[in-house]
């Protein structure tokens, strides 16, 4: 009975993660702020909230503490990338919840685990230092502490959630993806599956995050972008 369980919280995660997989492309190229990016951004977050917590039992079950950590991580991204949305006005009230600080404080401590099981455990393939927890360990480190350092001290710069969001809810994508070529692209050596969406969407996210940060500094007024409407959201 509980193989079956366990089998069909498997058949969610696929569901929710092929849905997330093709539906955030539609939000990235939709005009930032407008009806279709918002309504395709929640389809987006909700669909990848599904296929990371249910990776989670699958994982916790087998047991596989590699893919538990991973997936920790991967739920983060999305996480604060849709959580930063409340926070745009910190001098309104707008700041961290206790669900925030909850959520950043134990992706760092699980991060920096990741880091020191890198370090020490073996890759039964390559026998070499487990390179993934290392990287992911790090992106988890400098995610959740730049989140917990704005915590405190918020950005002056008002479009700064607007570079948190983007690199939450692209960096979360990057992970969908990583996760697609570890189970499909099995023509590619085992590393190379895991790192190629990150060496290739890392360069691009922050190209695009210079490219509006030079556009807002090229506006003669201070405006901020768009606004989204969150009204009755809540998570």
């Amino acid at each position: 009975m509980l193989d079956q369980i366990v089998r069909a919280v498997l058949w969610l995660h696929i569901a929710a993660g092929f849905i997330g997989f093709f539906v955030a492309p539609v939000a990235l190229v939709t005009r930032k702020g407008g009806g279709t990016h918002r309504k395709w951004g929640k389809v987006y977050f909700w669909a990848m909230t599904v296929s990371v917590l249910s990776s989670l039992i699958v994982a916790a079950y087998r047991p596989n503490v590699f893919l538990l950590l991973i997936g920790i991580f991967s739920f983060y991204l999305a996480f604060t990338g849709y959580r930063v949305l409340r926070r745009k006005h910190p001098e309104q009230g707008q700041t961290a919840t206790g669900l925030d600080w909850a959520v950043a404080g134990f992706t760092l401590a699980v991060s920096m685990f990741m880091i020191a099981k890198g370090s020490v455990d073996f890759d039964t393939l390559t026998q070499q230092l487990n390179p993934v927890l290392i990287i992911f360990g790090l992106l988890g480190v400098s995610a959740s502490g730049n989140d917990l350092y704005k915590f405190v001290r918020p950005s002056r710069d008002k479009n700064s959630w607007y570079f948190d969001h983007m690199s939450g809810m692209v960096a979360s994508y990057i992970a969908a993806v990583s996760a697609f070529s570890v189970v499909n692209f099995t023509f590619l050596p085992l590393l190379a599956r895991w790192l190629w969406p990150t060496a290739i969407g890392a360069p691009l996210l922050a190209f695009w995050i210079m490219r509006y940060k030079i556009k807002f500094n090229r506006e003669k007024k201070s405006a901020p972008v768009p606004e989204y409407e969150l009204a009755g959201e809540q998570i």
